[in-house]
């Protein structure tokens, strides 16, 4: 929540620096770092969470140090060699997502945010796979924090220029953040033959090709749908486009990350029981449908002021692909846990060939959809490519391990969709003042729901006492724990 603050306050010193041509080139600045990160880390981030909590689950120091030795070489390996391709092919990017080479030399400059990015990877890998959950908030804090201290100066001194410097002095901050959590991890000393080495680095990247393959279809199609709406609409549409994907994907963004945090380092452990296996993806599916709830409907409720507060009025015009992008986050966040199991289960091809299939229904959704509905198109598209991920998922996550939807989970799924349709259709189909009535009401009731049922199935006892007071009189009667 530190972090998510600290985010909206950059956010929101950028749109003001920049306006809506100057935010949608930092999007795109932003694209290509993470399509390289994509191609260039082979999966390293997450392989070395999945290997070094597969090693923690067998308790033998050694086989730890092993993997968390390789992984922290190979990260640097990676970030050298994805910074040289990216340099040396600075111009052709340029040319390919602007239409000109004249950004090849802010190309090639952001060669060392992937440089930086790769290492603070592997690192955020280990404190990840250790589950050192705690270390890992504190260290996206300070992330955030020190490259918002730093990077709003930066733009505000250098406008435009200072976006790609931006970029990279966040990228290096993170690396220093991410060395001071995870030099905190004390591995036995292990002497490794270059043998060894090559053998072990071999298995992590073996296993990291589908995230590679991952990351990168959901990059590209990211930045496939950028140029889409940069030549189809220009730069100018592009900023809002970008402004909508920030704010759709803030706050449900805030409850993947805790979920990827924790939840895939245990559902590894898990991935051979089954039955533990669909448990754990349906608690975890039914709490992150109560945490998104009220962020989703306020989403769709106040997008106008969002994007005027966060933003600026300039940025009004994103008010309805906003509200289709957070239709689709809330189906995001019911398709993500089922997702897991394939990763968990190491099914790699079956993993990539779903993503893939996502890739490319989600890129030909938006050129057709952008083409029909224009700006506003890149929403629908977006939500469209979850209704058809939920519906391939399912089915093989079925065959998998048998999986269903607890009774809990589905009831809390049901009030879910419920609230969120009847919220989104309401902002569609009444006067302003009675929509946002209704979406106030919806938010209120969802909050309450969600944190008397949280509190329903918790055990709050290590919680400090104010909260303990909060939540135990918000817990329904009859229930202790």
């Amino acid at each position: 929540m530190v972090s998510l603050i600290i985010g909206i306050v950059r956010t929101k010193a950028m749109a003001l620096l920049l306006g809506p041509g100057g935010f949608g080139l930092m999007g795109l600045y932003g694209s290509i770092v993470d399509l390289a990160l994509s191609l260039a880390g082979m999966g390293i981030k997450s392989s070395g969470v999945r290997q070094i909590a597969a090693s923690v689950s067998t308790g033998e120091q050694v086989r730890i140090a092993r993997t968390v030795t390789v992984l922290r070489k190979t990260s640097v390996l990676l970030g050298v060699f994805g910074a040289l391709v990216l340099a040396a092919f600075s111009s052709q990017v340029s040319t390919l997502t602007f239409g000109t080479d004249q950004h090849a030399v802010s190309v090639a400059v952001l060669s060392l945010a992937v440089l930086f990015s790769l290492i603070a990877g592997g690192q955020a890998a280990l404190v990840q796979g250790m589950r050192r959950i705690l270390d890992l908030a504190k260290m996206g804090i300070l992330g955030t924090l020190f490259g918002t201290l730093i990077s709003v100066p930066v733009v505000y001194y250098l406008r435009e220029d200072g976006v790609v410097p931006s970029l990279v002095v966040v990228a290096a901050l993170s690396v220093l953040t991410s060395w001071w959590y995870s030099r905190k991890v004390h591995v036995e000393p292990v002497t490794m033959s270059r043998a060894e080495v090559c053998l072990e680095a071999a298995s992590l990247l073996k296993l990291g090709v589908s995230f590679m393959a991952s990351g990168f279809l959901v990059m590209g199609a990211a930045y496939a749908v950028r140029i889409i709406v940069v030549r189809d609409l220009g730069l100018p549409a592009a900023g809002l486009y970008q402004a909508a994907w920030m704010v759709g994907g803030l706050y449900v963004g805030f409850v993947l990350q805790a979920m990827g945090a924790d939840f895939y380092p245990r559902l590894v452990g898990a991935a051979g029981d089954h039955r533990l296996c669909n448990r754990l993806v349906n608690e975890q599916a039914q709490v992150s449908m109560l945490l998104a709830s009220p962020g989703v409907i306020a989403t769709l409720t106040f997008a106008p002021l969002v994007l005027v507060l966060l933003y600026s009025s300039e940025f009004g015009a994103a008010v309805d692909v906003l509200r289709w992008t957070a239709l689709g986050m809330a189906l995001r966040v019911l398709t993500w846990p089922m997702g897991f199991i394939i990763v968990a289960k190491g099914e790699q091809w079956l993993f990539i060939a779903t993503e893939t299939a996502w890739a490319v229904v989600s890129v030909a959704l938006a050129w057709i959809c952008i083409r029909s509905f224009g700006l506003d198109g890149a929403g629908v598209a977006f939500f469209g490519s979850y209704v058809f991920h939920g519906l391939i998922v399912y089915p093989i996550v079925r065959r998998l391990t048998g999986f269903r939807w607890s009774a809990a989970a589905r009831v809390t799924g049901l009030v879910f969709a419920a609230m969120v349709s009847l919220v989104f259709c309401t902002m569609h189909l009444l006067p302003t003042a009675w929509a946002t009535l209704v979406g106030t009401l919806a938010v209120a009731l969802s909050a309450l729901h969600s944190i008397r049922t949280l509190a329903s199935l918790s055990t709050i006892d290590r919680l400090p006492r104010s909260m303990q007071r909060l939540l135990g009189w918000l817990r329904p009667a009859g229930i202790n724990h």
